[in-house]
């Protein structure tokens, strides 16, 4: 008797993400150089930046504004005192030695954000609440510029820019709620599309303004305590979070079922070879010695403060997609317009103009939203309004023109702009709906091709788009296409 096969142990991951996003104030969190982007290495530094004798640092207002609105938007509770502290750590691109920080007592605590999946195959959308810990203020290090071949074969080198040391950040922690490199992308892009729609950064991975750092560990599925964490970081977009969560959730597995010990270990995303590699080990809190900031006050944000903040935040992503689907809008669709906040005011200002919801949205996620990709624009570079894409819309519901009319007009309105109707009217392209013109151009048809004619009739029924295509060739697209698939069917089989 043979003994049953062992049961294979299932895994599951426990994710969390420390994001650091970049305000976009116009000077640095604690001293007026500026945090314009691209600027040639090492211009945009003063004294306090280099943490020269002497000096000390002042709170950007503005900083600290944008702040409790993130902190806001993501339900946070927003701390009525919170203050700044020293981190301590030793690295080539923090010139100070040390970072100026939020520890202890940070702006915002216990919010939650919500994300939303979507099978690629069905588009059925899942929700799902990730909590968030902690949003703190900080000032950025400056940027190692990796030089050399290969970090693997031990012959890069690095060069040092301080223009980005000093730039205000948010850094918003999340709960380790995620399980799975998919889920964390998802999170990761909902954040930026709520720092976007706040306006209170521009959310550029490839600029660094958002930057994901992954703790990651595994453990066997209903066991309640975590694996060893490991940081991963060097991820510049989303898709780089998903396939080094995938990667080192693979690794981590492989290493428990061969015995091997996990080490907690910051690593780093080779995008060039897929895989994670080892950094240095990880540092505890400890490590840093945080003591409170000497050389700056306590923050206090009055009720009246806040009550201000919290009046002037816009209606944000997940508000506007349920708003849409409110409308009658798939979830799909909802998701796809809110993804930009200019895309939902240009659809917002089509509807206010008299649009037709989802036929509005059929050409913004669709015929424009295509334009824009090839031409690598933004909706707000159209020449197109949303009044006059309110205005053809329009005319498409009423039968004054077909679509593929509209769709022949679309390029010149996109570049050139005007009045689809106007157009229209100038240049006679209203659409053909009497029946009686329509059978005319049918018998005129018909009688042209004898031949298609008989094969139809003897059963080649297919036939009919070729008699449809004759049709919309005679009146240049300008026929109404079911009235004229209806008399076709009618005079074929006649």
């Amino acid at each position: 008797m043979t003994s049953a096969a062992p049961v294979k142990t299932q895994y599951e991951a426990i994710i969390g993400l420390e994001t650091h996003c970049q305000l976009s104030t116009e000077t640095k969190i604690f001293s007026p150089s500026s945090t314009v982007f691209g600027a040639d290495p090492n211009t945009h530094i003063d004294p306090v930046v280099m943490g020269l004798p002497g000096v000390l640092p002042v709170l950007n207002q503005k900083v600290l504004e944008y702040a409790v609105k993130a902190g806001l938007a993501l339900n946070c509770q927003i701390a009525p005192y919170s203050k700044f502290d020293r981190k301590q750590y030793f690295y080539p691109d923090l010139p100070k030695n040390y970072q100026i920080s939020q520890y202890d007592l940070p702006i915002a605590e216990h919010g939650w954000l919500e994300i939303e999946l979507v099978d690629k195959k069905t588009k059925a959308v899942t929700r799902k609440r990730i909590g968030i810990t902690r949003l703190h203020m900080e000032e950025d290090a400056g940027k190692l510029v990796h030089a050399g071949s290969d970090r693997l074969s031990g012959s890069a080198y690095s060069l040092v820019d301080f223009n980005r040391a000093g730039v205000p950040l948010i850094e918003i922690v999340s709960e380790p709620d995620l399980r799975s490199g998919q889920e964390a992308a998802e999170y990761a892009q909902e954040l930026r599309r709520i720092v976007r729609y706040l306006g209170v950064s521009d959310g550029n991975m490839q600029e660094g303004s958002l930057r994901c750092d992954v703790n990651i560990s595994v453990r066997p599925v209903g066991q309640e305590k975590f694996g060893t964490k490991v940081e991963i970081k060097n991820m510049n977009s989303f898709s780089a979070i998903q396939k080094a969560i995938e990667y080192e959730i693979d690794r981590q597995i492989a290493a428990v079922e061969a015995g091997e010990p996990i080490y907690q270990e910051t690593r780093l995303w080779e995008e060039g070879h897929q895989c994670t590699i080892s950094m240095r080990m990880k540092e505890g809190s400890s490590d840093y010695r945080y003591f409170p900031e000497p050389d700056l006050p306590p923050i206090e944000v009055s009720v009246e403060q806040l009550a201000a903040w919290r009046a002037e935040l816009p209606e944000l992503p997940a508000q506007k997609r349920a708003h849409y689907e409110e409308m009658g809008l798939s979830a799909y669709d909802a998701r796809v317009l809110a993804d930009d906040r200019t895309v939902t005011e240009y659809f917002e200002s089509a509807i206010a103009a008299g649009a037709d919801a989802k036929l509005a949205t059929n050409w913004i996620t669709q015929d424009i939203a295509a334009y824009l990709n090839a031409e690598k624009l933004a909706i707000t570079d159209i020449a197109l309004t949303p009044e006059s894409l309110a205005e053809m819309v329009k005319l498409i519901d009423a039968g004054t023109i077909s679509s593929k009319i509209a769709k022949d007009l679309l390029p010149e309105l996109l570049t050139q702009g005007g009045s689809p109707n106007a157009i229209i009217e100038e240049r006679g392209l209203s659409q053909i709906s009497d029946p009686a013109q329509i059978e005319a151009i049918i018998d005129e048809v018909m009688a042209a091709h004898p031949d298609e004619l008989a094969k139809y009739r003897a059963g080649k029924k297919k036939l009919q788009g070729f008699f449809v295509g004759q049709v919309m060739q005679r009146t240049q697209g300008r026929v109404d296409p079911k009235l004229t698939n209806q008399l076709l069917v009618k005079k074929l089989n006649g």
